[in-house]
């Protein structure tokens, strides 16, 4: 048993770390509360080569195993959370591409995804679907060799960069649904495609996240994951698997972040004659949110390390995003209760990390899907815990 990061992966989190006190932290309040886009520290990002983090190494990506896919996310997120939406549906696209594609998709996008010369993301959510991603409305219709594809989707990150654009759509009416859906490769250019609108976000500030209308965008059949219909569902559930360690690496980051503002106020902040570190009431909510957030650390790296051996993670991916955003949320507000009114000021970083913590209780899947995800795992006897 070794709870230790490799050298390696020490001295990645080492460059991560350096990376987001120097380019992150100094800009991200001014720049989230301003609703500025990030362009200067995406370009960075590219340089560093994150674009390529789940590209294999053969296409140009840095095919990064999944603990160092976390830690991408932990430290990136405890700068800034917006910033890390930049690469994380970005990412989750690339592992779909670089699983289920074609060769003739994973030689046509790989390589430029992975530099950041092409980003991506992933187009699942629609106005009445989103849990529930088997009620889609979002229809392709084959006509030769191209589908014709007519619908909306709705909470996507990077559309108005993505290309091309995985779409979640129907190819056959069928029953059960999933059968009869597949991924579609969409390219922005084509005819009848529009990014119609920005939708306005309580926090998860600084990326785009938009709702996308197909008017009847004809897509090649070329551009078919994987190249046979049907297996849409089962391509984005593996994704989501990685998608929920992004989330919940993410929420540990804001979680980290929130405990380092509270403690270092702490220590400044007077009352009575002395720091307020000093009262009792303070040090218990500071012993709690440390022993949690090291827990929710803890779950994360073993969901990781877990997929990293090849096999499937449902259980452990979700006990990890559905803890891990727990703790984010409750450390979000509890720094803020330490730093008494200044936590509600946009002066101090606490109030970010309290908008931004939410999200990742219900993006990725619900917490209370994960809850149903994981306690169905344990009674079909697929998963268990213990050794």
């Amino acid at each position: 048993m070794d709870f230790e990061l490799s050298d390696e992966q020490k001295a990645f989190r080492e460059t991560l770390r350096a990376f987001v006190d120097k380019e992150i932290l100094p800009v991200a309040t001014e720049w989230e509360h301003a609703g500025r886009y990030p362009t200067e520290i995406v370009e960075k990002m590219k340089r560093m080569g994150l674009f390529g983090l789940s590209v294999p190494e053969e296409y140009g990506g840095m095919g990064a195993d999944m603990v160092s896919f976390a830690l991408v996310f932990e430290e990136i997120a405890r700068g800034w959370m917006g910033v890390a939406g930049t690469i994380g549906s970005h990412s989750l696209a690339c592992w779909m591409i670089a699983k289920h594609g074609t060769e003739e998709q994973r030689k046509t996008y790989l390589k430029d995804l992975a530099t950041g010369a092409r980003r991506t993301a992933i187009a699942l959510t629609e106005p009445g679907a989103g849990t529930d991603l088997q009620g889609i409305q979002t229809r392709a219709v084959r006509d030769g060799d191209h589908y014709v594809v007519t619908g909306t989707k709705t909470w996507i990150t990077n559309a108005r960069h993505a290309d091309p654009l995985p779409v979640l759509v129907k190819t056959a009416v069928t029953e059960p649904a999933h059968q009869g859906m597949s991924v579609l490769l969409v390219d922005p250019s084509a005819a009848g495609f529009s990014v119609s609108r920005d939708l306005p976000k309580l926090g998860y500030k600084g990326t785009e996240t938009c709702e996308v209308v197909l008017d009847g965008v004809r897509v090649p059949v070329a551009n078919l994951l994987g190249g046979v219909e049907g297996r849409g569902m089962q391509q984005v559930l593996g994704g989501l698997e990685i998608g929920r360690v992004n989330i919940a690496a993410r929420a540990v980051g804001v979680a980290q972040a929130a405990y380092d503002a509270a403690l270092s106020y702490a220590r400044e902040r007077t009352a009575f004659g002395q720091p307020i570190a000093e009262f009792q009431a303070i040090q218990l909510k500071l012993a709690d949110l440390a022993t949690e957030i090291q827990a929710a650390r803890l779950l994360t790296y073993w969901a990781a390390s877990q997929a990293d051996g090849g096999k499937r993670v449902d259980m452990e991916a979700g006990m990890a995003k559905y803890f891990a955003s727990e703790v984010a949320l409750k450390a979000s507000l509890e720094s803020m209760r330490v730093h008494g009114g200044y936590g509600y000021s946009q002066e101090f970083v606490v109030e970010r990390l309290y908008r931004d913590a939410p999200l990742m209780a219900i993006g990725e899947g619900t917490n209370d899907v994960q809850r149903l995800v994981i306690a169905r795992a344990l009674v079909s006897g697929k998963g268990r815990i213990g050794w």
